[in-house]
C-alpha cells in the first residue's frame, strides 16, 4: 500500500520515514519529495509498505503525531489516475497558456484558439485575447 505523509519538517529524510515506518512492519520504500530548483523539501513524501495490515496499521499509529517538531498526517495515497489534474491557462482560458498556450484556453477569458501570444494563431488568426478570431475585423475575428 502507497502512502502519503504530509506537514513533514524540512529537515525530515526519507531515511527518517523509513526508520519510523519500519517500526510497524516491512517498508519497501520512503522519500521525501524536493523541489528540483530550489533543492528544498516540498514538506511531503510517500512510504511504500507491501502489507497492508501493516500500512493501516502505521495510519493508525503515525497520523497526527509529532516528528522533527511537526504534527505529521499520514494517510493512503491516491493512485495517480485520481490525482486532480492542474488546468492551463493564464487567467480564464480552458488548456491555453500565457506564452505559447495549446488549443482552448486563452489569455483572458477563454475561448477556442490558443494563448496569448503564441499558441493558436499570434494575434492573427487563433484567438488573441477574448477567443476564436484573430487580430482584424477583415481576418476572420475580434481585434480584442
Amino acid at each position: 500500500m502507497n502512502l502519503f505523509v504530509a506537514k513533514l519538517s524540512s529537515s525530515t529524510t526519507g531515511d527518517d520515514l523509513q526508520e519510523l515506518f519500519s517500526a510497524h512492519g516491512e517498508v519497501a520504500s520512503a522519500k521525501v519529495i524536493f523541489d528540483r530548483e530550489t533543492g528544498n523539501s516540498k514538506g511531503f513524501g510517500f512510504v511504500e509498505m507491501p502489507n497492508e495490515e501493516e500500512a493501516k496499521a502505521a495510519i493508525a499509529a503515525l497520523n497526527d503525531t509529532e516528528v522533527d517538531g511537526k504534527a505529521i498526517v499520514v494517510k493512503e495515497a491516491n493512485p495517480p489516475s485520481e490525482r486532480p489534474r492542474g488546468g492551463g491557462g493564464h487567467s480564464r482560458g480552458g488548456g491555453g497558456g500565457f506564452n505559447r498556450g495549446g488549443g482552448g484556453g486563452g489569455y483572458n477569458r477563454g475561448g477556442s484558439g490558443g494563448g496569448y501570444n503564441r499558441g493558436g494563431g499570434d494575434r492573427r488568426g487563433g484567438g488573441d485575447r477574448r477567443g476564436g478570431g484573430g487580430y482584424d475585423n477583415d481576418r476572420g475575428g475580434n481585434r480584442w
